[in-house]
Formats: C-alpha cells, structure tokens, sequence
C-alpha cells in the first residue's frame, strides 16, 4: 500500500486520505467544487476523481446528490472508497479508464446519465511537457499526445442533454479547451483565477451545458492573494467551504 496522510477540506467539513507524495488536493480541487451548481437528486460524475477530494466536498454541500467517482488507479480508487466511508458518503466508485469506453460498463459508467460532470484533467501532455519519471505522479499530471480534447469528449458523453461540465484547467490551455468542447455544448462561462489581483491568471474555470446555444460569458475573476501574500477573504472563504462560486 502507498503511504498515505490524513488531510481535511472545508474547515475539516471534509476528511481526506491521501498519498503522502504525488498529487494531492489543493486548491484546484477547492475551486472546482465550489463552482458545481448541483441540486438535490442530481447525479454527479467526479471524473479522474483520485481520492475523491471534489465529490466529497459537493457532497458535504448538498448531501442529496448521487456522487460516481471515475478513477483508473486502483490505490486511489481505494483509497476513494475509504473516504467515501469516512465522510459517510454513499457513493459508487469507479475503477475505470476515462479514455477507455470499453472499461465503462463492467465498473458500472453509462454514457448520458450525469445532470453534472466535474473534472480537473492532467494539465501536461506527452510531446508537449517533462512528464515525470514517477508512474502515479505522470498518471495523474500527463495525458497522451492529444489526450485534452478525448478526455472532455468523455466527459461529455457521461452528461445527459442539458447537463452541465465543469473544468478547471491552466489558463494558458483556455483555447485548448474551448476547441475540445466542439459543438455539443453552449451557455460556456469562463471564470479566471489570479494568484493576485496585478498578475495573469494561472487558472480557467470552465463552465458549459450540453444541447446549449447560449452565448459565451466571462464571470468575474477569482483572486486568490492580497498585496500580504495571504488569501483574501473570498479565497478564505472558499477554502473553508462558506461561500460557492454561482
């Protein structure tokens, strides 16, 4: 087994195992759940969910939501299980490849059933970037050559018409992903994420609805640090789960 630590989300609202080294929930994860606009009876696809970290924070918001954790590495998928069970969240996981469509169906993923799709994918790409000797490390931050537009396909095969995908990803992969959705998708909202108020944004919040044509919008950006290098209230309040972003 991988040595994992004992971590909380939310104020401690959310607990978390996982791995000591490697990926592991921050900030992103934080954002993405506090942009899903879930409701009550909704089925809510965590794809690439790791250890579950944005589906067992939407759950901790709205407890009547059916969660499906999508994860491919086992450990992690376990490791999800686990936490499932220590925040008394009913949930199936999924040992499945994303990118495979052949595994869906023997770990119980169906195509057109989400009302809402959350996913923080691989930011890298082979070809493009220095992918990590590391096997789990380069499994969760690396896609295959092109992997950015199969992977939103995918997710937006699990969405029933009108459900909504929700992605947070480099800003600087804004184009990237906007080219990925194709044109199934509509009513897209891009929020930005600055790590100041006098710096570019890091981050793309990436909101669209299935069967949509509605315009495109940008929101109001997010920003993360004041002119101290500590969060601001807003980015406060999101990481102890007391505000979302509508």
């Amino acid at each position: 087994m991988v040595e994992t630590t004992a971590d909380s989300l939310l104020g401690g609202r959310v607990r978390l195992l996982q791995p000591a080294k490697g990926h592991r929930a921050g900030t992103d994860a934080v954002l993405l759940a506090a942009a899903a606009p879930v409701k009550p009876g909704d089925v809510v696809v965590d794809a690439g969910a790791a250890t579950g970290a944005v589906g067992l924070m939407v759950a901790a918001r709205e407890r009547a939501a059916h969660l499906v954790f999508v994860e491919r590495d086992p450990v992690l998928a376990e490791l999800c299980r686990r936490n499932g069970n220590l925040n008394q969240v009913n949930a199936h996981v999924a040992v499945a490849d994303l990118l495979d469509r052949s595994s869906w169906p023997d770990a119980g993923v169906f195509p057109e059933r989400a009302d809402l799709v959350l996913t923080n994918p691989p930011f890298l790409e082979e070809g493009r970037a220095r992918i990590s000797p590391d096997t789990r490390r380069a499994a969760a931050h690396a896609l295959p050559e092109g992997g950015l537009e199969a992977w939103m396909k995918a997710c937006i095969g699990l969405l029933k018409p009108k459900g909504r995908l929700v992605v947070i990803h480099r800003a600087d992969r804004t184009a990237d992903c906007l080219s990925a959705l194709g044109k199934g998708l509509g009513g897209v909202e891009l929020r930005f994420v600055h790590p100041s108020a006098d710096q570019p944004a890091i981050r793309v919040l990436l909101s669209a609805v299935k069967g949509s044509r509605a315009p495109l919008s940008v929101l109001s950006p997010v920003i993360l640090n004041g002119a101290d290098g500590r969060f601001t209230p807003h980015a406060e309040a999101l990481h102890r789960g007391e505000v979302t972003l509508p």
